[in-house]
């Protein structure tokens, strides 16, 4: 049997040997409840603090404002549902393109007749229309909340965060930003983009599942999502993940300190796909701004619509490639894509989600498009 290829690197990462070193006391010996007075609970207090204070230092953050939770799906949900219940936000202005822990947060808020819900143009190459979010703001009579991706997680593409942050300042807006395939990725400094709540993720850069942050604003208060405990300040009921929480921070350390080497690299991959897709696949195409501004770890792909390609990921499977339709969250789904859908509504293609990381070669990628033409 042939070795595995894995290029599904957006859904979910490896986990670095050295985080996995790092998390092993705590699975182990440091097993005490941080929330205990005696000694063993106070080493893990220390590891929860510490990790804490390594995580905020990346951000550019005040320790204070990082909160850990089970990760992105949790921090979205309290960021979104604490910014109509606390802040006030009775206007949501999102778009069709969003993660599901969003669109879903955001319309169950609207059929509980919480808050209203507009949604942003999406253009033709999968951006977000920075006029029209304008446009909808300037037109907002309530105090509204953004909540926008700053990478889609199906196509890659970027959000100009520093532009909505300015745009959110202008006119008194609420701005969530869904980072969790940003964080880890590319260095984030809260000090310069104008956002009062951020997530990421665990594993989505090499660090453990079940583990993630919530960046809040220091001049914004809001009441816990989960309640029953004191934990995190009292902002997040529930005995800590000490082993999850101390690889998370070890893992955002190694992604930051290795950044500019591995995301070269990466990119390089990602590029050296492009290439090979172009030169060797006829009528390929490439959905969302793949060479342009776009997260260099994800390409996705579209090939002409036949019996062939519909069967094109059972297949890839079953020669040991592991890729996605979409986002991981829905790729058993036998439907398309919500993102493609929302900027290609004609769309008559499969689309494929390739998605990299330093752990992934070239050659991998020759075996890879190799099977495709195989293949189609």
């Amino acid at each position: 049997m042939s070795k595995r290829i894995y290029l599904d690197n957006a859904a979910t990462t490896t986990l670095d040997k050295e985080v996995l070193e790092a998390m092993m006391p705590y699975l182990t010996t440091h097993f005490g409840n941080p929330s205990s007075i005696y000694s063993y609970g106070r080493e893990t207090r220390l590891a929860v603090e510490n990790a804490r204070k390594s995580v905020a230092k990346i951000l550019n953050a005040h320790p204070s404002e990082i909160f850990f939770t089970s990760g992105g799906t949790e921090s979205s949900n309290t960021a979104i549902t604490a910014s109509v219940r606390d802040l006030e936000c009775r206007h949501i202005i999102t778009s069709k393109t969003e993660h599901h822990a969003t669109m879903h947060t955001v319309d169950l808020l609207q059929y509980r007749g919480e808050a209203k819900v507009s949604y942003v143009k999406v253009l033709p190459n999968g951006h977000i229309d920075i006029d029209n979010l304008e446009e909808l703001l300037a037109g907002s009579s309530e105090k509204t909340l953004i909540t926008l991706l700053h990478a889609n997680n199906e196509i890659g593409n970027l959000l100009s965060i520093k532009k909505v942050g300015e745009l959110c300042e202008k006119y008194n807006a609420i701005f969530h930003c869904d980072t969790v395939q940003t964080v880890g990725h590319y260095p984030i400094n809260v000090k310069d983009i104008k956002v009062h709540f951020l997530n990421g993720s665990g594993h989505k850069f090499h660090g453990p599942k079940g583990v993630g942050i919530l960046y809040v604003n220091e001049n914004i208060k809001i009441k816990p999502f989960i309640s029953g405990g004191s934990q995190e300040r009292d902002m997040r009921a529930g005995t800590e993940n000490i082993y999850g929480i101390v690889g998370f921070a070890k893992a955002l350390q190694l992604a930051m300190d290795n950044y500019e080497q591995d995301s070269a690299y990466v990119f390089g991959l990602k590029k050296y796909m492009y290439d090979k897709l172009v030169a060797e696949i006829p009528n390929v195409v490439f959905n969302g701004d793949p060479m342009g501004k776009s997260l260099y770890t994800v390409l996705n792909v579209g090939f002409s619509k036949t019996e062939k390609s519909e069967m094109i990921l059972l297949n890839l499977d079953i020669n040991n490639i592991c890729v996605s339709g979409g986002s991981a969250c829905t790729s058993g789904a036998n439907q398309a894509s919500h993102v493609i859908s929302a900027f290609k509504p004609d769309a008559n293609e499969i689309a494929i989600r390739f998605s990299f990381s330093k752990e992934n070669t070239k050659e991998e990628i020759d075996i890879v498009v190799e099977k495709l033409k195989e293949l189609l």
